[in-house]
């Protein structure tokens, strides 16, 4: 969820429109080496365990499956020791070839949804209970101390919701429905609150879907997020390509029977509805350039058909809910709207123009990532907000570059780069680089501590970083014509396994793993351990995942050590004076001299900041190393409207000797809102 200040929309508004763009989200048998009917094509080549692949499973089976799971839901609730308040519902079943299934399941609490009480049961083909990931700890005993009468109205939670909802642009006086009692239990503790939702449209245009949660007591604020994710063709981005139409000669229409009925609609500058189904009379969509109606309609015609066979060819799964049904797709959204975004409540996605309408948003990649926003949605549903923001994001990338590679388009070769097609930025680079995030000179490479705390469209990095260094390993190489250069937070190498297992290592941790509020830890965790279903815990697949995860600063290496320079040992130098910082004014400092070290200082120096501050967003905070090296530790982010930054950051910093002064600079960057460098330690 961005809140966007109206303070500062002219001077930043570019800024805004590019970093939303596809990032506006949600923003849930024995073994055989032969392939059988139930083994994804693309998996089998790989030297995993076959039988721990997915198995494709047509709709009616997995509707069979979540029948049968749905008649057990009592007796699994009393295994798992739930409360008599409480009940289970299934949300997805997912089997693997040798019969193991994974259930996932959502909550209620004397009929109130429990949010964030979701989990996923690993059961045997015998029906013997695996493993349980959960969302939340919580205790039974917990749950049941939750009182259910609520203190606050639901008048005055729909009005708080209302005015979150303002500031980001939208002209709603009212939800769109009265807000809803639940049990929050996302943030660990359950309580009682409401749940407001209020549409309208945020202030770049993108239709507005906010959910804000309340706490019943209190009146408080607990968590918000935005629930928008946000025959021939002649394509603008994918040259000319062959594709699924419907109709006889004289009148055709682009819907696609193959694909679960998925079709394309006009919406002619308009922002709401379907508009118009695209149809003709020759059954050839676009002329290739932008200025045709129809050319914008075949790229995302094309696009949607490649990321339903991807997803089923490579992941067993048919369809985004995996029930055989079709998304639609709905292009030239507004007017110079610079933006793409996937819509859970009309499961569909959706297409602006650009600037001038004159680049729609439509290439291969960006339909990939938003249909990929829609799979998250139906199994995981990671929480938009947060580090599981930042994973969601992530994965709607992980998933766009993967279905690039998939389609093998001459036109459009696969890439690590997300949006290089659709230019921007005006100036030929993508919008996101997986290889190193930081290329775009906001995303953070590596994880810390506080990156919870930025934008999820940002916090995304690491865990793009970590899907390239686990497909290709880090330094230098150049792949389809496009140069990388990958490093590492511990400065170690890694060496990657392929392209393929990173995606099905990451597919099945999504759909059996994560919850709605995996973090960065638990996606390491659970990563982990379908790697070594897969591979097998001593594989070399598995040490892999385990050095990727390191080379972004989560976890130790598969070795154990993770430190090139010197060994941490504990020791705290921290200058604790106050340091003013001019409102939108110059950089300043504080700073504290190292002695006594010896040789450099380690790859995980520790940065402790502790910054009052009216406006955290406003800030751009940097470790400047003796020698003037500079390490970014916080970029500035117009949306990120909370108050102070007390965290530590962990820095890299094994090529500096550890002697010398040492100096935190920031620098205030917008204008309205006044702070003090409280202290600044580094932990040694």
């Amino acid at each position: 969820m961005r809140s966007t200040p109206s303070r500062r929309t002219t001077a930043t508004g570019a800024l805004i429109a590019a970093a939303a763009l596809l990032a506006v989200g949600v923003q849930t048998g024995s073994a055989s080496a032969a392939p059988d009917a139930g083994t994804p094509k693309a998996a089998t080549a790989s030297t995993a365990n076959p039988g721990a692949l997915p198995k494709q499973l047509s709709p009616s089976q997995r509707a069979e499956l979540i029948r049968e799971a749905t008649a057990s839901t009592a007796a699994t609730a009393k295994e798992l020791g739930l409360g008599a308040q409480e009940k289970l519902l299934v949300k997805d079943v997912i089997q693997d070839v040798d019969g193991t299934t994974h259930t996932r399941y959502e909550r209620t609490l004397d009929g109130l949804p429990v949010l964030g009480g979701d989990l996923v049961v690993q059961e045997s083909k015998a029906g013997v209970t695996q493993s349980i990931t959960k969302a939340s700890n919580a205790t039974a005993a917990q749950l049941k101390a939750v009182g259910l009468t609520a203190d606050v109205t639901p008048a005055a939670a729909e009005k708080q919701a209302v005015g979150l909802a303002k500031a980001n642009g939208s002209s709603k006086t009212a939800a769109d429905k009265a807000p809803r009692k639940v049990v929050w239990l996302a943030s660990g503790t359950p309580q009682l609150a409401y749940e407001t939702v209020v549409g309208g449209l945020q202030e770049d245009g993108t239709p507005n879907e906010l959910h804000v949660i309340t706490d019943a007591t209190s009146g408080a604020k607990l968590y918000e997020w935005q629930a928008i994710e946000t025959g021939i063709g002649n394509t603008e981005y994918s040259g000319q390509v062959t594709l699924n139409t419907s109709g006889t000669a004289g009148s055709y229409n682009l819907t696609d029977t193959t694909r679960g009925n998925h079709k394309t609609y006009n919406l002619n500058h308009g922002t709401s509805g379907t508009g118009t189904l695209f149809s003709g009379a020759d059954d050839v969509w676009g002329d290739g350039n932008g200025s045709s109606p129809e050319t914008a309609a075949a790229d995302a015609h094309y696009g949607a058909a490649e990321t339903w066979d991807y997803y089923k060819n490579v992941h067993g799964r048919t369809g985004i809910k995996g029930d055989g049904v079709g998304a639609y797709s709905r292009v030239h959204y507004g007017n110079n709207y610079v933006n793409a975004f996937w819509t859970d409540s009309c499961f569909c996605m959706t297409y602006g123009d650009g600037s001038g309408n004159a680049a729609p948003l439509t290439a291969l990649d960006v339909a990939a990532h938003e249909m990929s926003h829609g799979v998250t949605s139906n199994t995981a549903g990671l929480n938009y907000s947060g580090e599981s923001g930042g994973l969601n994001e992530a994965t709607s990338d992980i998933f766009g570059t993967a279905v690039e590679f998939y389609a093998d388009n001459a036109t459009d070769k696969g890439d690590y780069l997300i949006g290089e097609k659709i230019n921007i930025f005006g100036d030929g680079s993508p919008l996101r680089y997986q290889d190193k995030p930081s290329r775009d000179g906001t995303s953070p490479d590596a994880w810390y501590s506080g990156i919870g705390n930025i934008d999820v469209h940002y916090s995304s990095g690491p865990a793009n970083h970590f899907f390239y260094l686990l497909s290709e390993g880090s330094g230098t190489k150049t792949i389809n014509g496009v140069s990388y250069d990958s490093p590492t937070s511990d400065g170690l190498p890694v060496t990657g396994i392929g392209r393929d297992k990173a995606e099905q290592i990451w597919f099945k941790a999504l759909t059996t793993k994560f919850t709605s509020t995996t973090n960065y830890a638990a996606a390491r965790t659970g990563t982990l351990a379908v790697a070594a279903d897969l591979y097998g815990a001593t594989s070399t697949e598995y040490k892999a995942v385990q050095d990727a995860w390191a080379g972004i600063n989560v976890g130790e290496r598969s070795g154990g050590g993770t430190d090139p320079g010197e060994p941490g040992d504990g020791t705290v130098f921290e200058n604790a004076t106050a340091v003013s910082i001019p409102d939108h004014g110059s950089a300043v400092t504080s700073s504290v001299s190292v002695t006594g070290r010896t040789g450099n200082a380690p790859s995980a120096l520790k940065v402790g900041v502790d910054i009052t501050h009216t406006y955290r967003g406003d800030l751009v905070i940097d470790l400047v190393a003796p020698d003037g090296s500079t390490y970014r530790l916080k970029n500035s982010d117009i949306s990120d409207s909370a108050d102070n930054v007390k965290t530590t950051y962990t820095v890299n910093a094994s090529s500096e000797t550890a002697n010398g002064t040492w100096k935190l600079k920031v620098q205030d960057v917008y204008s309205g809102d006044t702070g003090k460098i409280n202290s600044f330690k580094l932990t040694f």
